[in-house]
């Protein structure tokens, strides 16, 4: 494979796909490490490329104790890359059309209960600290969502906000009551800080010496709260925590993956089986006391 190619791929990637620098880097290394493996194979060129190659390649994978995860992102970029190939006319045949994916196990999402949220907020927590709570759990948003949300993203009177999800999906999420407390206690707060610093801040969330909060300082601050109910949880913990109890009191499952943002309903799915496995949970439990 020439560098050539490799850096024009690449660029594709950063320019027409728009991928982020370090996910491009990730294709570097992925394809970089497939194409060390083929050449000591005395495989010649990108053309001569089996399905045997990428098998034989996985093979190897599996045999340095790669992740389930790791496996799939490398043939991922494998398949990316040998399509763009022969879109391009760089290659007549794609040898990955065929290859399957591992089956990754199914690892149900970490959530804690309602009472550990309530002690959270119990918490002597600032008025932008329980915005974050309140958004995170009582909205389901991802991190990267709460820590873009300008000021003008928040609809108080209507009671709801718009965030830009993954793929750049904007979505409507309604905005429940305790949310909307926290906020109105927030946001005169807020405009103080942006006039007292003279700021042209759209950034809704701010910390008190005018600077933006940002995904790290979330991350931080919420595994802080953690530590106080002895939990290790992150942003995403509260999430799939509003998903399960949304589950748990009746909600519709459609109606959980639109306010979640999510494509394919089979991504919300997985909380039904949180919501089963906790029922089993309770109900042993109050057997084997009894």
């Amino acid at each position: 494979m020439s560098v050539q190619i490799l850096a024009e791929y690449l660029e594709y990637l950063e320019v027409e796909k728009g991928l982020s620098e370090n996910t491009v880097d990730a294709y570097r290394r992925d394809l970089s490490d497939f194409w060390d493996f083929c050449t000591s194979k005395g495989v010649p060129n990108l053309e001569d490329v089996s399905r045997n190659n990428i098998s034989s390649y996985i093979l190897y994978l599996h045999e340095k104790r790669y992740s389930s995860t790791s496996i799939m992102r490398k043939i991922a970029s494998m398949r990316g890359f040998f399509k763009w190939l022969c879109a391009n006319d760089k290659c007549k045949t794609d040898p990955t059309l065929t290859i399957e994916q591992p089956k990754l196990p199914k690892r149900l999402p970490k959530v804690i209960s309602v009472k550990e949220i309530e002690d959270i907020l119990n918490q002597n927590l600032t008025c932008m600290q329980k915005v974050i709570i309140e958004l995170l759990y009582g909205c389901g948003l991802r991190v990267s969502e709460l820590s873009e949300l300008d000021i003008s993203n928040i609809n108080i009177k209507s009671k709801y906000l718009q965030c830009l999800g993954k793929g750049s999906k904007e979505r409507i999420v309604p905005l429940g009551s305790k949310a909307v407390a926290a906020l109105k206690k927030y946001l005169p707060q807020r405009e103080f800080i942006i006039k007292k610093y003279n700021l042209n801040e759209k950034h809704l969330l701010v910390t008190d010496d005018g600077r933006e909060i940002n995904r790290q300082d979330i991350y931080t601050f919420v595994h802080e709260q953690g530590k106080k109910i002895h939990k290790t949880i992150s942003p995403h913990t509260l999430r799939h925590s509003f998903a399960t109890h949304l589950l748990e009191n009746g909600a519709d499952l459609r109606v959980v993956q639109e306010l979640l943002g999510h494509s394919d309903v089979s991504t919300t799915q997985l909380y039904t089986h949180i919501s089963k496995k906790r029922l089993k949970d309770v109900y042993f439990a109050i057997n084997n006391d009894g």
